[in-house]
């Protein structure tokens, strides 16, 4: 039945389930329960990457085309057990000084907020407390730039921050871009991170200006690939590897290969395609986690 409440223990934590069956993506028939299970299935290669890092949330209780809400502050109802920090909220469009953040540390957590229809996880490129210890480039493509055009760009941007040092790492946004995920030393300000990013991203429009634009202005994206340096100021946040998207099927912001890279840059596929959390789930077993080496700290930028 919809309504039934389902009662668990996930590694010795109380929860209540319910409407497993609920469809979230109506054109796949995913429905609740196969999200619970596809995120406690990939939550051994996606926890690293949330650990210590406050939690943005997109719900879609009603299906990815029901309607939406971010979620930043932990809903009232949160178990005692989950990790919350309270942070400061510049800016906050509801005119609060602080939010209780989430910290999707363990299983635990990551069930809830299943649960819960989070179905997108989002988090910024700095753990609590401390500086950014991960630079991200989100490459987003105007139409008819695609995918293909983002894995070119990918290419430059990695051959030109591996001239300073930078090692970087791909992975698909889920929806019609890609970002690349490069370690830092933990060191250096969001201002200085994002400083660097757009340098970098200028000296790639200058060199390549008729794939490239690094200015926000939409007007100008039309066929080229937008690098969006301003993914590191401090207030914001990007999809976490292995999250969940809202899209027609269950896509997945996947990491790849610099292989399937170069394959999506010459048009082949499937590199050039969205991949499934079933798909997903493959890849891992196959591959572990191909961004694992994000955990492992990175160099300083250089700073001019």
């Amino acid at each position: 039945m919809p309504g039934e409440r389902l009662r668990v223990e996930v590694e010795g934590r109380p929860l209540e389930l319910s409407n497993l069956d609920k469809v979230l993506y109506p054109e796949a028939g995913f429905t609740k329960g196969e999200v619970i299970d596809y995120y406690t299935r990939i939550a051994p290669v996606l926890l690293p990457h949330l650990t210590d890092r406050a939690l943005t949330r997109i719900r879609f209780p009603n299906g990815v085309t029901g309607g939406s809400f971010f979620e930043k502050n932990a809903p009232a109802a949160t178990p005692g057990w989950v990790r919350t920090e309270t942070l400061p909220a510049p800016g906050s469009s509801k005119g609060r000084e602080t939010i209780d953040y989430v910290v999707a540390d363990d299983l635990p957590t990551l069930v809830w907020l299943a649960n819960l229809a989070a179905l997108e996880l989002h988090t910024p490129q700095w753990k609590v407390g401390e500086h950014p210890d991960m630079m991200v480039v989100d490459l987003d493509p105007g139409a008819p730039a695609a995918l293909r055009q983002c894995c070119q760009v990918a290419l430059l941007m990695r051959d030109r921050l591996a001239d300073d040092g930078i090692d970087s790492y791909p992975k698909t946004s889920g929806k019609k871009g890609m970002q690349l995920c490069c370690p830092i030393a933990g060191t250096q300000s969001s201002d200085d991170v994002s400083a660097y990013a757009k340098r970098i991203a200028q000296e790639l429009e200058k060199a390549h200006p008729k794939l490239i634009v690094s200015k926000m202005a939409k007007n100008l994206r039309p066929g080229k690939v937008f690098i969006d340096w301003s993914q590191n100021n401090a207030a914001k946040t990007t999809v976490a590897p292995y999250s969940l998207r809202a899209q027609s099927v269950p896509s997945v912001s996947t990491p790849l290969t610099w292989a399937e890279v170069e394959a999506g840059a010459a048009g082949k596929r499937p590199s050039t395609k969205p991949y499934t959390a079933t798909e997903v789930l493959k890849r891992v077993e196959k591959q572990g986690d191909l961004l694992a080496p994000l955990l492992d700290g990175g160099p300083e930028l250089p700073v001019r």
